[in-house]
């Protein structure tokens, strides 16, 4: 094994982590692949964790301890893959504890498929006081159903399909979408989305090969970046480069709050709103945002429209798409998932 060209540089943004490093860091060390190496980037810390850092390096030789001062997690992470000496990149956060096949199953498969290059696996949620992740438990369990290619890409306006730290690329990819972009929002769903837009392929592997760490100190529940409105502006960005063509007007199915945001999002961005799909005989007939909602049998009418199911629950989304496949509309052409 040869610590200057391992097969996987794990890219480690670290900050602030004394309390969870230790186990993260010991789920690295006792992986079945010994041919990989940790790159942490330890981003301006202010209690121990440099130290358990350091020494961490010196027991074990392919743990590579790069200090930076205090500049955000783009950067920790571009300062990662900048240093990335292996030809695959796994992802890792200092508070979540990796199977010790992860790296393999993951490597492997990277090597066996050169048709995928976004490669996550299935996670199991653990921490939080009982009773206050409910919705971070749906989430997981929304995403551990999408595990090929297709099903990502069907959802992949819903939320972000996969989650970041069980994620592996080859080096070259990630180099090639020039890493992470700074950016008032979500930098993995905005990788996402950039790779699917280059024609990447996603998969993950079946089973759970890492623990993911709930908590209320997590960055999507207390920093801005990751509100659902900045989601929200990543997902009508990307449409508008697809599907949303300019002047191409929008049916919305669901007149309920997720409609009535995308709605709004929608008008505010210049887009013609033509009408809002229900189901509910009390909101047929009335006038939102300046269209009229409609009955599920005149979706057709709209000529040339994008549809959209915009609605919070998974199976009000399967029930949309086999309403609009019975109507003639072809899921990602005329009706996109949207949440």
């Amino acid at each position: 094994m040869s610590h200057a060209s391992p097969r996987v540089s794990v890219l480690l943004p670290v900050r602030d982590a004394e309390a969870t490093l230790v186990a993260c860091l010991d789920s690295l060390a006792g992986q079945s692949l010994r041919d990989h190496e940790v790159v942490a980037v330890d981003d301006g810390s202010r209690d121990g964790t440099r130290a358990l850092l350091q020494r961490a390096a010196r027991r074990d030789p392919r743990v590579r301890a790069l200090p930076i001062p205090r500049s955000g997690l783009v950067a920790a992470l571009n300062a990662a893959l900048e240093q990335a000496r292996a030809p695959l990149v796994a992802r890792m956060d200092a508070d979540d504890v990796a199977h010790p096949d992860r790296l393999a199953r993951q490597a492997r498969r990277l090597d066996a498929d050169a048709r995928t290059h976004v490669l996550g696996c299935r996670v199991r949620l653990f921490g939080g006081a009982p009773g206050t992740n409910a919705g971070m438990r749906g989430y997981v369990e929304w995403l551990n159903a999408l595990v090929d290619h297709d099903a990502i890409v069907r959802d992949l306006y819903v939320e972000s399909p996969l989650a970041h730290p069980s994620v592996m690329m080859r080096t070259a990819d990630l180099r090639a979408l020039a890493g992470y972009r700074a950016f008032d929002g979500p930098e993995d769903y905005d990788l996402w989305l950039r790779a699917h837009a280059r024609g990447m392929r996603f998969a993950k592997d079946a089973d759970v090969l890492l623990e993911w760490r709930d908590g209320p100190d997590r960055l999507t529940r207390r920093d801005p970046r990751y509100a659902p409105e900045r989601f929200r502006d990543l997902k009508l960005e990307a449409l508008e480069s697809g599907p949303l063509d300019p002047g191409r007007p929008v049916v919305v199915w669901g007149a309920g709050p997720v409609g009535k945001g995308w709605a709004r999002a929608l008008v505010a961005r210049g887009h013609r709103l033509a009408a809002f799909v229900e189901v509910d005989p009390g909101k047929i007939g009335r006038v939102l945002h300046g269209a009229p909602i409609v009955p599920l049998p005149a979706a057709p009418r709209f000529t040339g429209a994008l549809h959209l199911a915009a609605v919070g629950q998974p199976g009000a989304r399967e029930r949309i798409r086999a309403a609009a496949s019975a109507l003639g509309l072809a899921d990602g052409r005329d009706l996109v998932a949207v949440a």
